[in-house]
């Protein structure tokens, strides 16, 4: 039973197979749990905390969840598998809901700010450069202009990949020679964006410095640069994450929350994997809202988080 629905069929359509290998994962684990039971006992929460866990939900909101159902069903602990499904979803999405996951607006809204100015951070390998490219489609489709900054300087593949993707997307790349200084680029952007009319830049960086202390002194540099065009600048920190790689998207979590200021998040890669559940810990561990999930490879495969959406695909039958 759908709790909500606010997503064309067709994109619930590509969410529930993109969740596929989690929703598998849980369901097979969440049947056993409850067979030849009638009540929600110690052993079904037993068995319930180690399906979440191994879902990469995280132990710390795996407890809070454990304590959620443990209140809900004090009073009446019959139930059946639809039941605990129904419950899961409710108190998952409550928790999402709490950490404002879920209520982004769509690409055709209208902008905040205008140009609209986004710093894309993450380790390489997270899928940054594909987030960016499937991002400057999406704002495309909708009818607004995007300009992108290649900032990540130290990687020739990076900047190489940027071109590529702008060229098949259709929009403008700001770049520079490998070991430029990356606050060029991005002063070079917002000034191109500011200049143009443009709708939104969206700007790259490094995914890898020699140490946390250089990562936080680059990030805060391009900041500083980007305030002299636009005081506000950027609008939005936005971290991207593997979500197959599951405790480890936790981890670099942490280490770029202690790097920037982070704004929001993009769990990737979710359809090759059956650790969706990183997507409800990451949301819940770091208060800071999923915004984007990718569910695959096409540049229509970036979706905008809807955490009814979500916790429907995981767990309606």
């Amino acid at each position: 039973m759908a709790l909500l629905g606010f997503i064309s069929k067709e994109k619930k359509k590509d969410l529930d197979k993109g969740l596929e290998k989690t929703k598998e994962n849980v369901f097979k684990k969440l049947s056993r749990a409850v067979v030849g039971k009638s009540r929600v006992d110690d052993e079904v929460l037993d068995q319930l905390e180690e399906v979440l866990i191994s879902s990469d939900v995280g132990v710390d909101t795996t407890i809070r969840i454990i304590e959620r159902i443990e209140k809900r069903v004090a009073s009446d602990r019959y139930l059946n598998t639809d039941e605990l499904n129904r419950i899961l979803s409710e108190e998952i999405a409550g928790l999402l809901e709490e950490n404002k996951s879920g209520e982004t607006t769509g690409f055709d809204s209208e902008l905040p700010s205008r140009p609209y100015i986004i710093m894309v951070v993450g380790v390489n390998g997270v899928g940054k450069t594909t987030t960016i490219a499937k991002l400057a489609y999406h704002y495309k489709q909708a009818g607004k202009s995007v300009i992108l900054g290649a900032a990540d300087t130290f990687r020739a593949a990076a900047v190489d990949q940027l071109q590529i993707w702008s060229e098949r997307v259709g929009v403008k790349l700001v770049k520079q020679p490998m070991g430029s200084d990356p606050a060029s680029v991005a002063f070079d952007t917002v000034k191109s964006a500011v200049s143009e009319n443009i709708d939104v830049a969206i700007i790259d960086t490094a995914g890898r410095l020699h140490n946390k202390a250089n990562l936080m002194n680059e990030l805060a540099k391009i900041k500083r640069v980007m305030a002299k065009v636009i005081p506000e600048a950027p609008h939005e920190v936005l971290l991207i994450l593997d979500g197959s790689t599951g405790q480890n998207a936790f981890e670099q979590a942490r280490q770029f929350t202690l790097s920037t200021e982070v704004t929001s998040m993009a769990v990737t890669k979710l359809d090759g994997t059956a650790k969706g559940g990183v997507v409800i810990g990451i949301s819940d561990q770091f208060k800071i809202p999923v915004k984007y999930i990718g569910i695959g490879e096409k540049l229509e495969h970036l979706q905008v988080f809807n955490r009814y959406e979500f916790v429907d695909s995981l767990f309606s039958q």
